[in-house]
């Protein structure tokens, strides 16, 4: 079934002078000239996304939506009407709609918004909600301690920032684990820390033990060779200043640190640290 808010993998079942027609081998689907080559022929298979048009007609395109149904994305309102917002999600023809039911407070065109979409069940048609509440639950089990998950910031709370883990999940990333500045509709990648018996996830952006040692020297690594070699950092640097030069806590820096100096990759004193040679 083709349905609108998704990516499909349907087969061209003709051409016409419209674009071409694909299909599912039950229904079909117009891709407008706009998005059609001359190299396309019948038969072909071709990964598509689908809307609906303002004419409330299925239509395809080769665009790539800054969200589909069932994500969760931070959208900038182009347009009001008295029945809603209007937000650029990436398509060039058709901007998302937010209906009014859907808004939390006021919004204004030009800012941006976290948003979930769906797929309204009587039109069918993509919208959506800043009621995240009705389709982010922790009601069923999350990702395990130590796993690699992707994070839509979303709320600023008084202890950190609540995260839209996977597009599924609440999540918290504590004023603690924060050690490089986030805002309100970042995307990042963050690591589970702990899973409490109600489903409760608590992340931080840095791996944790000696996978994050490895993932930290990089990243070092990387630093120094962008500063020319050197870095003013050493062991009695003051917290602030490691976490504002390299998006590090003191105690990974310095874990960190003396895993590449023990490896002979950098050395240390007084005045900072010295790439000494490439690993």
């Amino acid at each position: 079934m083709i349905e609108a808010g998704t990516y499909h993998t349907l087969t061209v079942s003709r051409i016409s002078d419209f674009g071409l027609y694909l299909t599912d081998g039950e229904s079909e689907v117009l891709l407008p000239n706009r998005y059609v080559s001359l190299e396309d022929n019948v038969g072909d298979q071709k990964k598509i996304f689908v809307y609906h048009d303002s004419e409330d007609r299925l239509v395809a395109t080769t665009e790539t939506p800054r969200a589909t149904v069932g994500q969760a994305a931070f959208l900038r309102v182009v347009d009001k009407s008295v029945h809603g917002a209007f937000l650029d999600w990436g398509l060039s023809a058709k901007d998302l709609f937010l209906p009014n039911r859907n808004m939390a407070g006021r919004l204004e065109p030009g800012e941006s918004y976290v948003v979930y979409v769906y797929r309204d069940r009587v039109t069918g048609r993509a919208v959506a909600t800043m009621q995240l509440r009705d389709y982010i639950r922790n009601e069923e089990p999350g990702p395990a301690k130590g796993e690699e998950v992707d994070i839509l910031v979303a709320v600023r709370t008084e202890h950190g920032y609540r995260v839209v883990v996977n597009d599924r999940w609440w999540g918290m990333v504590y004023d603690n684990q924060l050690f490089s500045p986030l805002s309100i509709g970042d995307r990042a990648r963050a690591f589970v820390r702990k899973v409490t018996e109600d489903n409760r996830i608590d992340l931080s952006l840095q791996k944790e033990g000696y996978d994050e040692v490895q993932d930290s020297a990089g990243r070092l690594v990387d630093l120094l060779r962008s500063a020319g070699g050197f870095l003013p950092l050493h062991d009695r640097s003051e917290p602030q200043a490691v976490s504002a030069a390299t998006g590090m806590s003191k105690k990974v820096f310095k874990r960190t640190a003396g895993y590449l100096m023990k490896r002979g990759t950098i050395s240390m004193d007084d005045k900072g640290i010295r790439l000494t040679e490439e690993e």
